[in-house]
């Protein structure tokens, strides 16, 4: 992304300076030492510039990367695609059964930390609740990639790319008690787990060796499985699951079943809960080092409609807490 207020300085750092022509006999000496000074004020610039460090603002937009939660009401545009049936990198088995799903860009998919979440979204024909599955690598924060038929429920499909205005959903409905899968390629060496049917954006996911034990904590990974890179033991676990709004539930019996779902009798909160009161922190990044047997689903390519017309404005959040903003003053 460039910058319109952005100066290119171009100074020649790649020959020593005897190789440049010497300054003519007759400079004044007032010259030279102006020259001298430019040339130290505008090196020390270049060399801030090069050196990686990262712009304030910079720095602030990648800590505020984060996927929609609470109450806040965004505006952004939408468009389509089709993921096939497959269940995106959110690692679901599957598309939902009603193929109401949304793909987020990189800032709200945030790593994975969206993955599981509901969105209601509205545009200029009604509103449709939709599942959090994907990420559109190439979407800025407030483009929605919906699927077809999602984008149909609020818009024609001709259109290809409408204004819309979203928001999380808090407690969603559940469809049933949390599921659980182990990775392939797990033993009591190595674990990973996704957790299913929590309804909100998940928190934290601790797991302990039977009923005893210390917690230990998962790091999430951006293919939405939970992982303990040096295991946790044979099994059976207990897990531990948060999610962002302080709902917090233990679910035990889970084997070391690889590739299997395993369906508990745990609900993440009971129906018709209001949000909770406490709401926590985000949960930050988790690193990038994944196991080499655990490959990262592809997501499909995007397929947009044509626009007969553009978005008319380019998406903006109407909260105060809102994500992925420039520098605010």
């Amino acid at each position: 992304m460039t910058d319109g207020s952005a100066v290119d300085i171009n100074i020649d750092l790649d020959h020593p300076p005897e190789d440049r022509p010497a300054p003519s006999s007759g400079a004044k000496p007032w010259l030279v030492a102006t020259g001298v000074t430019v040339l130290a004020a505008a090196l020390g610039l270049t060399l801030t510039l090069r050196s990686g460090s990262t712009p304030a603002c910079a720095a602030g937009r990648t800590l505020a990367a984060a996927p929609p939660t609470g109450n806040a009401t965004h505006s952004g545009k939408a468009t389509f695609y089709d993921s096939k049936g497959a269940g995106g990198n959110c690692s679901n088995p599957a598309a939902p059964a009603n193929r109401l799903y949304v793909a987020l860009g990189p800032a709200e998919y945030s790593a994975g930390a969206a993955c599981g979440g509901f969105l209601d979204v509205v545009g200029p024909k009604g509103t449709v609740r939709v599942l959090i599955m994907d990420q559109c690598p190439e979407c800025e924060p407030g483009h929605l990639d919906l699927s077809r038929e999602a984008f149909a429920r609020i818009a024609d499909p001709v259109q290809g790319l409408v204004p819309v205005t979203y928001r999380a959903v808090v407690n969603p409905p559940l469809p049933g008690p949390l599921t659980f899968r182990i990775k392939e390629g797990a033993s009591q060496w190595w674990f990973a787990v996704r957790v299913g049917n929590h309804g909100n954006p998940l928190r934290s996911v601790e797991v302990r060796q039977g009923d005893s034990g210390p917690w230990q904590s998962a790091a999430r990974q951006d293919y939405n499985y939970w992982l303990i890179a040096s295991g946790a033991g044979p099994g059976p676990f207990n897990l531990r699951i948060s999610d962002v709004y302080g709902n917090r539930v233990t679910a035990g019996g889970i084997r070391m079943a690889p590739g299997q779902v395993q369906n508990s009798t745990t609900r993440m909160y009971a129906p018709g809960a209001g949000a909770a009161t406490r709401r926590p922190s985000a949960s930050t990044r988790p690193p990038n080092n994944r196991p080499a047997v655990t490959p990262t689903p592809t997501r499909r390519p995007v397929e947009v409609a044509k626009a007969s017309a553009p978005a008319t404005a380019e998406p903006t959040t109407t909260s105060a807490r809102a994500n992925a903003r420039w520098c605010e003053g």
